[in-house]
């Protein structure tokens, strides 16, 4: 069972339902170490004083805000608590809107809500009122002395708590270089859009999220594997021969091409979930005669 990381409650209206909050993240990552490539030590880090340059332990160290040039004003974990209590107990619902109306971009990071004692029936009265209505709730609370915008919303037997961004925290896209809106401005035309739908069409089916496998990490484990079994403990390998030179790009006939991937079946059907491949009748669709492909140099930004 997963450690609760926040205890409090939901609140709206005059409804309070005790809760804990758990992550619902499970994610696979490799902890690397740092070291020197002459002779393999490792590389820590230190933290240490700007003024006497002496190492400083954990316990020590406090949380400091500096409201003029070298002047603080030190906070405590209390200090954090009391400036807020209801915000650091509770999750306040402002609004309920319809899911729909949420878009991607403003959802962060899913964590699982946990009745707490004795708030199982206003949990569940909660969770099924928002799954009748299609809506989702909206609330402001704290998590760790850092404030959050967040979304409650019924996910089969569970309440999830999924943080969302500020709308002042994302880019506005009118920033960047994107083609211009609609088929005669994008220089799209009706037939590459035809083309286009039969080839979604024909790739379409139910989600199934169990069928996405992330396999980075079973990969990288069996080549860190083979270099132990090699006895390569210290060895630093370099980039194969290809792997830094830029990739070109060919021009080619946008239609031609979607219908090649229609006529192969698509990635669906060659199985790349590891299902088997479905077999589908193939559209009679007549390919639109271009040039041949020439080939352009693709330039690559530094970083």
């Amino acid at each position: 069972m997963a450690r609760s990381i926040w205890k409090g409650a939901i609140s709206f209206g005059l409804v309070n339902i005790p809760v804990e909050i758990v992550s619902a993240e499970q994610r696979k990552e490799f902890k690397f170490s740092m070291l020197d490539k002459r002779d393999f030590s490792p590389v820590g880090y230190k933290r240490y004083s700007k003024e006497s340059g002496k190492e400083v332990e954990w316990a020590d160290i406090v949380k400091g805000y500096e409201y003029e040039k070298g002047q603080y004003v030190v906070l405590s974990d209390e200090d954090f608590k009391r400036a807020n209590v209801k915000a650091s107990r509770t999750i306040e619902i402002e609004s309920f809107v319809p899911a729909k109306d949420v878009s991607p971009e403003f959802f962060e990071t899913p964590y699982y809500l946990m009745p707490g004692e004795h708030g199982e029936k206003v949990y569940a009265l909660l969770r099924e009122t928002l799954r009748a209505t299609g809506r989702i709730a909206i609330a402001q609370f704290v998590l760790r002395t850092t404030p959050h915008l967040v979304a409650v919303q019924p996910v089969g037997r569970a309440l999830m708590l999924l943080t969302l961004r500020y709308a002042d925290e994302l880019r506005n896209g009118k920033e960047l270089e994107l083609p211009a809106e609609g088929l005669k401005e994008a220089r799209v035309t009706t037939k590459e859009i035809e083309l286009a739908k039969r080839l979604i069409e024909d790739m379409s089916e139910k989600w199934d999220p169990s069928a996405y496998k992330n396999t980075y990490h079973e990969d990288l484990m069996r080549r860190i594997e083979q270099k132990v079994k090699q006895g390569e403990i210290h060895e630093l390998t370099a980039p194969a021969d290809g792997d830094a030179q830029p990739r070109t790009a060919q021009v080619i006939n946008l239609a031609a091409l979607l219908k090649q991937s229609i006529d192969s079946g698509g990635p669906r059907r060659a199985g790349v979930h590891g299902r088997p491949a479905k077999a589908a009748a193939k559209p009679q669709l007549r390919a639109v005669e271009s040039a041949p492909p020439s080939r352009v140099a693709v330039k690559r930004k530094r970083a």
